[in-house]
């Protein structure tokens, strides 16, 4: 009879239906668990060894990178001093108790003070940190400072640098091999040579920022970091994956302000 048909037919589509709400409340469900799995393996993964006393502990984390600590800090209201962040680089690099470790460079912009740390023996870039000038209201993936939220930056705090530091550093990067790692070895050679490298992030300047122009580069385990200028002065920082090709601009720091190299 017709009319069954066309009750057979709601039927059919009704349970189409309440079967396309399940697939889809499992894939939401299945989409927000590792969104908070992510999240805590960012979180604890800078946070669960550090040494909180006031000190400037000398653990290391998970893989090969000296703990980030919480220095004696500013009011948030008070800019951290060129002076403050060389005597607190300083002690970080102290702290880890690897005398191969060193300060190459600090760079002063108009948010935050960026050192470089190398490897005396190789001379190498090791990594990347920041000390913030004043407490930050911002977060650099969305939603409040740090990957998921998982912990804050106060001035006169030393961390690790976001981005290529945290993602692509193959030696000291506790992440470079975890969820959102390639999985490449210390030890093994990147195949995106410096020229190679150069020529990339000259590409991304072209196309993003008219008249800029790629200068000296620092090769870290698993990429490079170029600083950039525009008529003549420093404008930024990018980097460039040592594998993918990848480029990553640095959009953290504001305007450059000055620079101490140290011998």
């Amino acid at each position: 009879m017709p009319q069954l048909d066309v009750l057979a037919n709601g039927v059919r589509k009704l349970k189409n239906t309440n079967t396309l709400a399940i697939v889809l409340l499992a894939i939401g469900l299945g989409s927000l668990a590792l969104g908070l799995a992510y999240s805590a393996y960012v979180a604890t993964s800078y946070v669960r060894s550090s040494n909180w006393n006031g000190g400037y502990g000398n653990q290391w984390m998970m893989g090969q990178w000296p703990q980030w600590s919480r220095q004696p800090q500013t009011s948030s209201n008070t800019s951290v001093t060129l002076d403050q962040a060389k005597q607190i680089a300083q002690q970080y690099v102290a702290s880890t108790g690897n005398s191969n470790l060193a300060i190459k460079e600090i760079m002063e912009f108009q948010n935050n003070f960026y050192i470089i740390y190398y490897e005396k023996a190789t001379g190498r870039g090791a990594f990347e940190m920041l000390i913030w000038k004043t407490t930050p209201t911002y977060g650099m993936m969305g939603g409040g400072w740090g990957m998921g939220g998982g912990w804050a930056v106060s001035s006169g705090t030393i961390v690790p640098e976001p981005g290529p530091n945290m993602m692509w550093n193959t030696k000291y990067s506790p992440m470079s091999n975890g969820m959102m790692g390639y999985g490449f070895r210390a030890s093994s050679t990147m195949t995106v040579s410096e020229a190679n490298a150069q020529q990339l992030a000259q590409a991304y300047l072209d196309a993003n920022f008219n008249g800029a122009k790629t200068e000296m580069a620092t090769e870290f385990y698993g990429y490079y970091t170029f600083d950039f200028t525009m008529n003549g002065k420093i404008a930024g920082m990018i980097s460039v994956n040592g594998y993918t090709g990848q480029v990553w601009y640095h959009s953290w720091h504001g305007l450059f302000v000055q620079e101490v190299e140290f011998d």
